[in-house]
């Protein structure tokens, strides 16, 4: 076999061991984030889809693993917002002018992880970068494209409101 034709057969594969690799960590995040092993598995098939189509790109990456995360939450982010502009565009066709949404069907019954998906986007995204992920502080603003002094305030926010919501002392996670 030559190396012209070779080259897209290694590709694959290093794309399916990347997949491989990556998949279930990736799954465990998503699943956090929607709140829903269903919905966590659509989340990461689309960012591996984008990943798969980026694959000459995104091989070249020192850390691809830290891009799927944040393929990840953005795609989540995406989701969100599309249930939110849903739910809106509902209520005003049924004549209402309420914009909560509704929440996401939850498979998972954790009350940890059902207090990280009632906090705001970014202190959600944080926490679970930095306890599924075991990301730190600047590998969370360079997954997210924000500055590091901004993590540290989702986080510490994020820890506050959870401490209160299940019963914790806050001192105890510092």
């Amino acid at each position: 076999m030559s190396v012209g034709v070779g080259e897209p057969i290694e590709l694959s594969q290093s794309f399916e061991g990347f997949f491989s690799g990556e998949y279930r960590s990736l799954l465990g995040l998503a699943t956090a984030l929607c709140g829903n092993r269903v919905l966590g598995e659509d989340v990461v098939q689309e960012a591996m889809f984008c990943a798969s189509r980026q694959w000459s790109k995104l091989s070249t990456y020192d850390d691809r693993a830290r891009w799927a995360s944040g393929a990840v939450v953005r795609r989540y982010s995406n989701l969100r917002r599309g249930r939110s502009r849903e739910s809106r565009a509902l209520h005003r066709l049924a004549g209402r002018r309420d914009t909560r949404v509704p929440p996401l069907a939850r498979l998972e019954t954790d009350s940890f992880w059902d207090a990280v998906r009632n906090l705001p986007r970014r202190q959600r995204e944080c926490i679970a970068l930095h306890y599924l992920d075991d990301l730190d502080v600047s590998e969370i603003a360079a997954t997210l494209e924000i500055a590091e002094a901004t993590v540290r305030v989702h986080l510490h926010t994020a820890r506050k409101a959870l401490a209160t919501v299940v019963g914790e002392d806050e001192e105890s996670d510092a």
